[in-house]
Protein backbone atom coordinates (compact mmCIF):
# COMPACT_ATOMS: atom_id res chain seq x y z
CA UNK A 1 0.00 0.00 0.00
CA UNK A 2 1.57 3.26 -1.16
CA UNK A 3 2.09 6.06 1.38
CA UNK A 4 3.53 9.52 0.87
CA UNK A 5 4.82 12.29 3.08
CA UNK A 6 4.13 15.71 1.64
CA UNK A 7 5.38 19.07 2.89
CA UNK A 8 2.45 21.49 2.61
CA UNK A 9 2.39 25.29 2.44
CA UNK A 10 5.91 25.42 1.06
CA UNK A 11 7.73 25.30 -2.28
CA UNK A 12 10.76 23.39 -1.02
CA UNK A 13 11.46 20.14 0.83
CA UNK A 14 11.69 20.22 4.63
CA UNK A 15 9.63 23.38 4.92
CA UNK A 16 5.98 23.98 5.69
CA UNK A 17 4.03 21.26 7.48
CA UNK A 18 4.52 17.56 6.66
CA UNK A 19 1.50 15.28 6.34
CA UNK A 20 1.10 11.60 5.62
CA UNK A 21 -1.19 10.73 2.69
CA UNK A 22 -2.65 7.28 2.11
CA UNK A 23 -5.00 6.68 -0.85
CA UNK A 24 -7.32 3.71 -0.37
CA UNK A 25 -9.02 1.59 -3.04
CA UNK A 26 -12.22 0.78 -1.16
CA UNK A 27 -14.00 1.46 2.11
CA UNK A 28 -12.16 2.94 5.07
CA UNK A 29 -10.58 0.25 7.26
CA UNK A 30 -11.35 0.06 10.97
CA UNK A 31 -10.71 3.26 12.92
CA UNK A 32 -8.20 1.45 15.12
CA UNK A 33 -6.03 0.64 12.10
CA UNK A 34 -6.25 4.18 10.77
CA UNK A 35 -5.20 5.50 14.17
CA UNK A 36 -2.32 3.04 14.37
CA UNK A 37 -1.02 4.17 10.98
CA UNK A 38 -1.24 7.83 12.03
CA UNK A 39 0.61 7.05 15.25
CA UNK A 40 3.30 5.20 13.27
CA UNK A 41 3.70 8.07 10.79
CA UNK A 42 3.82 10.36 13.85
CA UNK A 43 3.22 13.63 12.01
CA UNK A 44 0.68 16.22 13.09
CA UNK A 45 -1.83 14.69 10.65
CA UNK A 46 -2.12 11.73 8.34
CA UNK A 47 -4.83 11.91 5.66
CA UNK A 48 -6.77 8.89 4.40
CA UNK A 49 -8.78 9.27 1.19
CA UNK A 50 -10.95 6.88 -0.81
CA UNK A 51 -12.73 7.45 -4.14
CA UNK A 52 -16.50 7.92 -4.17
CA UNK A 53 -18.96 6.85 -6.90
CA UNK A 54 -19.42 9.36 -9.70
CA UNK A 55 -22.48 11.59 -9.78
CA UNK A 56 -22.43 12.58 -6.11
CA UNK A 57 -21.56 15.81 -4.30
CA UNK A 58 -17.93 14.76 -3.76
CA UNK A 59 -15.19 12.83 -5.55
CA UNK A 60 -13.23 11.56 -2.56
CA UNK A 61 -13.99 10.85 1.08
CA UNK A 62 -11.28 12.29 3.32
CA UNK A 63 -10.41 11.76 6.97
CA UNK A 64 -7.59 13.13 9.12
CA UNK A 65 -5.89 11.60 12.15
CA UNK A 66 -3.29 13.04 14.51
CA UNK A 67 -1.09 10.51 16.33
CA UNK A 68 -3.72 10.56 19.10
CA UNK A 69 -7.18 11.15 17.58
CA UNK A 70 -9.34 11.89 14.53
CA UNK A 71 -9.99 15.59 13.87
CA UNK A 72 -12.86 17.44 12.20
CA UNK A 73 -10.81 19.71 9.93
CA UNK A 74 -7.24 19.89 8.67
CA UNK A 75 -5.99 22.25 6.01
CA UNK A 76 -2.41 21.18 5.37
CA UNK A 77 -3.26 17.47 5.04
CA UNK A 78 -6.08 18.38 2.62
CA UNK A 79 -3.61 20.36 0.54
CA UNK A 80 -1.17 17.43 0.69
CA UNK A 81 -3.89 15.01 -0.49
CA UNK A 82 -4.90 17.29 -3.37
CA UNK A 83 -1.24 17.55 -4.35
CA UNK A 84 -0.88 13.74 -4.45
CA UNK A 85 -4.08 13.32 -6.47
CA UNK A 86 -3.06 15.96 -8.99
CA UNK A 87 0.53 14.69 -9.30
CA UNK A 88 -0.69 11.11 -9.75
CA UNK A 89 -3.18 12.04 -12.48
CA UNK A 90 -6.07 10.79 -10.35
CA UNK A 91 -7.81 14.17 -10.34
CA UNK A 92 -7.98 17.13 -12.70
CA UNK A 93 -9.38 20.57 -12.03
CA UNK A 94 -11.67 20.86 -9.03
CA UNK A 95 -11.38 18.12 -6.40
CA UNK A 96 -14.32 17.72 -3.99
CA UNK A 97 -13.72 16.08 -0.62
CA UNK A 98 -16.48 14.73 1.63
CA UNK A 99 -15.32 15.35 5.21
CA UNK A 100 -16.59 15.75 8.76
CA UNK A 101 -16.74 19.49 8.00
CA UNK A 102 -18.86 19.09 4.88
CA UNK A 103 -17.68 19.20 1.27
CA UNK A 104 -14.32 20.95 0.91
CA UNK A 105 -12.78 21.68 -2.47
CA UNK A 106 -9.28 22.12 -3.84
CA UNK A 107 -7.95 23.18 -7.21
CA UNK A 108 -4.37 23.25 -8.54
CA UNK A 109 -3.36 26.45 -10.33
CA UNK A 110 -1.07 26.86 -13.31
CA UNK A 111 1.79 27.61 -10.91
CA UNK A 112 1.29 24.28 -9.12
CA UNK A 113 -0.03 25.90 -5.96
CA UNK A 114 -3.34 24.62 -4.64
CA UNK A 115 -6.31 26.70 -3.51
CA UNK A 116 -8.74 25.21 -1.01
CA UNK A 117 -12.24 26.48 -0.20
CA UNK A 118 -13.04 26.20 3.52
CA UNK A 119 -15.80 27.65 5.72
CA UNK A 120 -14.84 30.89 7.46
CA UNK A 121 -14.64 30.55 11.23
CA UNK A 122 -16.65 32.80 13.49
CA UNK A 123 -14.82 35.01 16.00
CA UNK A 124 -16.29 36.01 19.35
CA UNK A 125 -14.29 38.30 21.69
CA UNK A 126 -13.86 36.71 25.13
CA UNK A 127 -12.08 37.49 28.36
CA UNK A 128 -8.53 36.18 28.49
CA UNK A 129 -8.53 32.83 30.33
CA UNK A 130 -6.01 33.26 33.14
CA UNK A 131 -4.71 29.71 32.70
CA UNK A 132 -4.01 30.32 29.01
CA UNK A 133 -2.08 33.54 29.66
CA UNK A 134 -0.06 31.76 32.36
CA UNK A 135 0.64 28.84 30.02
CA UNK A 136 1.81 31.16 27.25
CA UNK A 137 3.94 33.28 29.57
CA UNK A 138 3.40 36.45 27.54
CA UNK A 139 1.07 39.48 27.81
CA UNK A 140 -2.13 39.04 25.79
CA UNK A 141 -3.80 41.88 23.86
CA UNK A 142 -7.04 40.11 22.91
CA UNK A 143 -8.66 36.69 22.75
CA UNK A 144 -11.31 35.44 20.33
CA UNK A 145 -13.22 32.18 20.48
CA UNK A 146 -13.82 30.28 17.22
CA UNK A 147 -16.62 28.32 18.87
CA UNK A 148 -17.64 25.10 17.13
CA UNK A 149 -16.08 26.02 13.78
CA UNK A 150 -12.56 24.85 14.60
CA UNK A 151 -12.63 24.87 18.40
CA UNK A 152 -9.57 27.08 18.94
CA UNK A 153 -8.76 30.30 20.72
CA UNK A 154 -7.12 33.08 18.68
CA UNK A 155 -4.78 34.95 21.00
CA UNK A 156 -3.28 38.26 19.88
CA UNK A 157 0.16 39.13 21.25
CA UNK A 158 2.01 42.44 21.25
CA UNK A 159 4.14 41.85 18.16
CA UNK A 160 5.93 39.46 15.82
CA UNK A 161 8.88 39.04 18.18
CA UNK A 162 6.57 38.02 21.02
CA UNK A 163 5.09 35.28 18.80
CA UNK A 164 8.47 34.04 17.60
CA UNK A 165 10.03 33.97 21.09
CA UNK A 166 7.13 32.20 22.78
CA UNK A 167 7.98 29.09 24.84
CA UNK A 168 4.60 27.93 26.18
CA UNK A 169 3.94 25.39 28.91
CA UNK A 170 2.48 22.60 26.77
CA UNK A 171 1.35 20.55 29.77
CA UNK A 172 -0.68 23.51 31.04
CA UNK A 173 -2.18 24.09 27.59
CA UNK A 174 -3.06 20.39 27.37
CA UNK A 175 -5.17 20.75 30.51
CA UNK A 176 -7.17 23.52 28.83
CA UNK A 177 -10.15 21.76 27.21
CA UNK A 178 -9.92 23.12 23.66
CA UNK A 179 -8.55 21.83 20.36
CA UNK A 180 -5.82 24.43 20.39
CA UNK A 181 -4.50 27.92 20.91
CA UNK A 182 -3.42 30.08 17.96
CA UNK A 183 -1.17 33.01 18.82
CA UNK A 184 -0.80 35.80 16.29
CA UNK A 185 0.53 39.31 15.70
CA UNK A 186 0.97 41.73 12.83
CA UNK A 187 4.15 41.42 10.78
CA UNK A 188 6.92 43.80 11.80
CA UNK A 189 7.87 44.41 8.16
CA UNK A 190 5.23 43.52 5.53
CA UNK A 191 7.83 44.07 2.77
CA UNK A 192 9.18 40.63 3.72
CA UNK A 193 6.17 39.09 1.95
CA UNK A 194 3.71 38.39 4.76
CA UNK A 195 1.16 40.46 6.65
CA UNK A 196 0.83 38.57 9.93
CA UNK A 197 2.51 35.79 11.86
CA UNK A 198 1.08 32.95 13.92
CA UNK A 199 1.93 29.79 15.78
CA UNK A 200 -0.47 26.98 16.69
CA UNK A 201 -0.37 24.80 19.80
CA UNK A 202 -2.59 21.69 19.97
CA UNK A 203 -1.38 19.48 22.85
CA UNK A 204 -4.96 18.41 23.62
CA UNK A 205 -4.98 16.40 20.35
CA UNK A 206 -1.41 15.18 20.65
CA UNK A 207 0.42 18.01 18.83
CA UNK A 208 2.49 20.36 20.98
CA UNK A 209 3.07 22.70 18.03
CA UNK A 210 1.76 22.41 14.47
CA UNK A 211 4.15 24.13 12.02
CA UNK A 212 1.51 25.45 9.57
CA UNK A 213 -2.20 25.01 10.27
CA UNK A 214 -4.50 25.62 7.31
CA UNK A 215 -7.71 25.44 9.34
CA UNK A 216 -6.41 28.09 11.76
CA UNK A 217 -6.27 30.52 8.85
CA UNK A 218 -10.04 30.31 8.44
CA UNK A 219 -10.07 32.30 11.69
CA UNK A 220 -6.91 34.35 11.09
CA UNK A 221 -8.28 35.57 7.73
CA UNK A 222 -11.30 37.44 9.17
CA UNK A 223 -9.28 38.49 12.23
CA UNK A 224 -6.60 40.28 10.19
CA UNK A 225 -8.89 41.40 7.36
CA UNK A 226 -10.82 43.45 9.91
CA UNK A 227 -7.63 45.03 11.25
CA UNK A 228 -5.71 45.57 8.02
CA UNK A 229 -8.63 46.50 5.78
CA UNK A 230 -7.86 43.94 3.06
CA UNK A 231 -9.49 40.62 2.20
CA UNK A 232 -6.39 39.06 0.62
CA UNK A 233 -3.42 38.55 2.93
CA UNK A 234 -0.40 36.33 3.47
CA UNK A 235 0.32 34.66 6.79
CA UNK A 236 3.60 33.20 7.99
CA UNK A 237 3.17 30.43 10.54
CA UNK A 238 5.65 28.41 12.52
CA UNK A 239 8.52 28.41 14.97
CA UNK A 240 11.60 26.48 13.85
CA UNK A 241 9.78 25.29 10.71
CA UNK A 242 7.64 27.80 8.82
CA UNK A 243 5.31 28.08 5.84
CA UNK A 244 3.27 30.67 3.99
CA UNK A 245 -0.51 30.65 3.58
CA UNK A 246 -2.22 33.06 1.19
CA UNK A 247 -5.76 33.76 2.37
CA UNK A 248 -8.68 35.42 0.62
CA UNK A 249 -11.77 36.16 2.64
CA UNK A 250 -14.98 35.66 0.65
CA UNK A 251 -17.76 36.11 3.17
CA UNK A 252 -18.60 32.82 4.81
CA UNK A 253 -15.84 31.07 2.84
CA UNK A 254 -12.08 31.43 3.10
CA UNK A 255 -9.75 30.49 0.24
CA UNK A 256 -6.39 29.09 1.37
CA UNK A 257 -3.55 28.83 -1.15
CA UNK A 258 -0.14 27.20 -0.81
CA UNK A 259 2.43 24.98 -2.45
CA UNK A 260 3.34 21.38 -1.66
CA UNK A 261 6.29 19.05 -2.23
CA UNK A 262 6.37 15.25 -1.94
CA UNK A 263 9.45 14.29 0.09
CA UNK A 264 8.83 10.57 0.65
CA UNK A 265 7.04 8.00 -1.50
CA UNK A 266 7.08 4.50 -0.05
CA UNK A 267 5.23 1.31 0.80
CA UNK A 268 3.18 0.62 3.90
CA UNK A 269 3.79 -3.11 4.33
CA UNK A 270 1.14 -3.81 6.97
CA UNK A 271 -2.41 -3.72 5.65
CA UNK A 272 -5.67 -3.45 7.58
Amino acid sequence: MRIRIVDAFTDRPFGGNPAGVLLLDGEFPADQWLQQVAAEVNLSETAFARPLPSGGDADWALRWFTPATEVDMCGHATLATAHVLAASGLANGLIRFATRSGVLTARAGDDGRITMDFPTSSLTPVETPAEVERALGAPVLSVHDTSAHIGDLVVELAGERAVRDLTPDHAALRAYARRGVIVTAAAEDPSRGYDFVSRGFFPAVGIDEDPVTGSAHTALAPFWAARLGRTELVGLQGGTRTGLVTVRLAGDRTLLTGGAVTVLDGELRTGP
